[in-house]
């Protein structure tokens, strides 16, 4: 129901190198989601920020002549906040966890499981990848028979090998909490989502859970464990708790009241991160786990998943300076069934950009906006008597608001942009049937004039709304170019009213619109 909390979390982002377009992903499917329950009604903040701890962030620091926290702080600056502008992020915080505010609450949460009796020191040996800063069981590696790699263990995820370790750490007592994370799957179903997902989580801890390492003593780029400073906190643990730090756990009751529990929106890789080691934390500390856990699908360039390190990492920018940060968003969220793997390909962006974008909806926009201009002096004109053409494009619009609506719940954004979409094919053979152009003509057929070119810039305006979440940019020049801005600001229209006909005042001026999407060839040419 509109009106509700909604708190959304990214998973926070390393910052030993720069972002790519898997990153991207991750942000603008987090943006669209909460711009749409933003424009419900809904209490909405999301967050996401950067991980800066860690021995792969030391590494990284030292391998570039610097210290992790000047290293963190150039990327963060030069780097992390730009991708947030580039593709139009409205991020409510943003946290780090060098943040004071973060490692604060971090001290609290750990001195209460160490209290309640949930860490204890103990010895540990295993496989560990650096990259996923994370130990490994054997099922999580594969021997290489060749290459530079060869006869060596090395990670399926990064394809590098896995360094032996053996430390006295401190431990989480993450087995006590293997039969409650299995009631809790079975309980609520969509605790864990997509259902492939959730099957892979359910087998995974079915096979049962071990006590979890959760602190280092072979280097000291960490949170310091407040009873031994000689161990800093593991990152994960440190970085999974950025989630209730950011919103006042432990320092402002009140609105971690309000926004707790959150929907952690993850790529599929961390999932088991957020839906088994993060709710037993939570547990342990007797606080509700979160909403949902979300893991979508991967990237894949040439087949495999987006990688700096195998160079097949694409900046957003080398997209978005050429196809504009609305196309960007467009793209990725309708050519891609959310939550499942897809491919990237700059011929399929480039087609889909020139049909559905600036063929589709670009070219419908322009052509209503001219003909208000054209042939009733660039004033809305009042509407007659709707015909049944005319009742069909304001039931299209209802079906399109309800089904869209649905899939935003369900994290289906492709499915819902697609619902949005048949406004604009219908709009577009609307036009094409009432021809509006032949009724100008015929002054008997005025009135009938009116209530076509009403139709349809009253369809533009509810396809602005619906359309605010996924091309931000676009739809605030269509609404200006409507003469909508009596009405409030585009992004700032209920989404649950968009489909309630009549809106856009009768006698508003509609003003000049340039291309919503140009054709590529003008930004290209020489």
């Amino acid at each position: 129901m509109p009106g509700e909390s909604f708190y959304l979390c990214t998973p926070i982002f390393y910052v030993n190198d720069v972002p790519h377009i898997g990153h991207a992903y991750t942000e603008v499917a987090s943006d669209l989601i909460t711009r749409w329950h933003r424009q419900r009604g809904d209490d909405t903040w999301l967050l996401t920020g950067t991980d800066e701890h860690g021995q792969k962030i030391l590494r990284t620091a030292v391998a570039n002549d610097t210290s992790p926290k000047a290293w963190a702080d150039k990327l963060v600056q030069e780097a992390w906040l730009p991708l947030l502008e580039t593709i139009n992020i409205a991020n409510d915080d943003f946290i780090r966890t060098t943040d004071e505010r973060h490692e604060k609450a971090v001290l609290i949460f750990l001195q209460k499981l160490y209290d309640d009796g949930f860490i204890y020191s103990g010895d540990y040996e295993g496989y560990y990848c650096v990259g996923c800063e994370e130990y490994k069981q054997l099922d999580d590696l594969m021997e290489t028979p060749d290459g530079d790699y060869a006869g060596q263990l090395v990670c399926k995820i990064h394809g590098r090998p896995v360094e032996v370790l053996k430390e006295t750490n401190y431990f989480f007592r993450m087995s006590d909490f293997e039969q409650p994370l299995l009631d809790l799957y079975q309980n609520r179903p969509d605790f864990i989502q997509p259902a492939g997902v959730r099957n892979e989580i359910i087998s995974f801890v079915k096979q049962g859970l071990s006590d979890l390492s959760i602190s280092r003593s072979s280097f000291d780029w960490g949170i310091k464990i407040p009873w031994d400073h000689s161990h800093v906190l593991y990152v994960w643990f440190d970085a999974l708790l950025n989630y209730i730090t950011a919103i006042g756990y432990g320092t402002d009751d009140e609105n971690f009241a309000r926004r707790w529990p959150a929907v952690q929106l993850v790529g599929k890789d961390i999932a088991r991160f957020h839906a088994v080691i993060w709710p037993a934390m939570l547990m342990a500390a007797g606080l509700d786990v979160p909403k949902h856990v979300f893991g979508h699908g991967w990237l894949l360039v040439g087949g495999e998943k987006m990688s700096k390190s195998k160079l097949t990492g694409i900046a957003p920018e080398e997209i978005t300076d050429t196809f504009g940060a609305d196309a960007f968003r467009y793209y990725f969220m309708r050519a891609i069934s959310f939550g499942q793997d897809g491919s990237f390909s700059w011929e399929d962006l480039s087609a889909r950009y020139q049909a559905e974008l600036a063929n589709g909806f670009g070219n419908l926009a322009s052509r209503v906006v001219a003909m208000v201009s054209r042939y009733y002096d660039g004033r809305i004109p009042e509407p007659g008597e709707y015909l049944e053409a005319d009742l069909g494009i304001q039931k299209t619009v209802t079906d399109a608001l309800a089904t869209a609506d649905a899939a935003i719940e369900t994290f289906a954004i492709h499915e819902a942009i697609a619902a949005i979409w048949t406004i604009v094919e219908e709009l577009n053979g609307y036009i094409t049937l009432q021809e509006p152009w032949v009724l100008a003509k015929d002054p008997a057929d005025r009135e009938r004039l009116g209530t076509v070119l009403y139709t349809a810039a009253e369809g533009l305006r509810a396809l602005a709304v619906l359309l605010s979440p996924v091309i931000p940019d676009s739809t605030e020049k269509l609404w200006a170019a409507l003469g909508a801005d009596s009405l409030g600001l585009v992004q700032e229209q209920l989404i649950t009213e968009a489909a309630q006909w009549g809106q856009l005042p009768a006698g508003s001026r509609v003003t000049a619109l340039e291309p919503l999407f140009p054709r590529i060839e003008l930004l290209v040419a020489p």
